[in-house]
């Protein structure tokens, strides 16, 4: 063994003192990380949902026709039905505007 004395002390009664104030220790490490766990689930749950990839924006009149493509969380858009890249491809495509400030068709990597 080494020369150094040891770290702990000699006799029963102190060694026991020590055990028990390890264990308060121990159970307040183990609910700290109790807490954080619980913490993390809530958070988890309470999460907002992912805004969708794409929205599209449609118009005032009767119709209710689709002018703009927007990406999902495009301000401009906050209400438009959230639709997948292919949907926003071919309206696009279709000819359909893109939105000047989010740029969907940069993401699409359809540029003109």
């Amino acid at each position: 063994m080494s020369d150094l004395p040891s770290p702990y002390p000699p006799d029963e009664e102190r060694l026991a003192t020590l055990e028990t104030w390890l264990e308060v220790q121990l159970a307040y490490v183990r609910d700290a990380r109790a807490a954080l766990a619980r913490r993390a689930e809530i958070q988890v749950r309470t999460a907002p949902p992912a805004p969708p990839p794409f929205r599209l924006q449609r118009g005032l009149d009767a119709a209710r026709t689709v002018v703009r493509v927007h990406l999902g969380d495009c301000a401009l858009a906050r209400k438009g039905p959230g639709v997948d890249d292919l949907t926003a491809r071919r309206a696009l495509v279709e000819g359909v505007e893109a939105c000047g400030v989010c740029r969907p068709d940069n993401e699409l990597g359809m540029l003109d």
